[in-house]
């Protein structure tokens, strides 16, 4: 092989080399997002129904990756009628004026042993906060799932104004939990 070919091939290798890995597909089917707030000290569980993930990840790159989520806020429920035709109201979600919320990743780092810690912004109801976000891997054959949770303060995203701004009825501490079963993920 000439200088030039083996020249070429190594630069072509190295662009090869920075270019971001394949989109990850999420499995709707076999993921959700939930979350869990105390009223009047007694747990209560959600999930939102509609969402979309954008995620370009490989583990070997972590710093190279990219999270992205949109939650429609509408979807959150409760599973009780009462409760859910309370979240669209404007003193919760506020859903006619701010239907979605959203994540975007700011930074991603390995942690080792299929842990990571992703950073970005949460958005939600107009109200912007960095979170860190701690994320586990898991594979088994051709198939990964990442599983977290974290928690926001509901009011820092004037979620729950008006009356129910009171902790003592509903607590301002609220987990976020996440389950996404993906395909497409290089090997950890």
């Amino acid at each position: 092989m000439t200088r030039f070919a083996l020249t070429l091939l190594a630069a072509l290798a190295a662009a090869a080399a920075t270019l971001p890995a394949a989109a990850q597909q999420v499995l709707p089917a076999q993921s959700e997002i939930s979350f869990v707030s105390k009223q009047m000290g007694v747990p209560v569980e959600g999930r939102f129904k509609q969402w979309t993930a954008q995620i370009v990840f490989d583990p070997k790159k972590a710093e190279a990756g990219k999270v992205g989520f949109t939650i429609q806020t509408g979807s959150a429920s409760f599973g009780a009628a009462e409760t859910d035709a309370e979240v669209p109201k404007a003193e919760w979600f506020n859903v006619a004026k701010f239907p979605q919320a959203s994540f975007a990743s700011s930074s991603i780092k390995a942690l080792g042993a299929g842990k990571f810690e992703v950073r970005g912004k949460l958005v939600i109801k107009g109200s912007s906060h960095d979170v860190v976000v701690p994320v586990a891997v898991t594979q088994a054959g051709a198939a990964s799932t990442a599983t977290g949770s974290f928690n926001i303060k509901r009011l820092d995203f004037k979620i729950g104004e008006g009356d129910w701004a009171d902790t003592s009825m509903v607590a301002n501490d609220v987990t976020v939990k996440f389950k996404l079963a993906l395909s497409g993920m290089a090997p950890l």
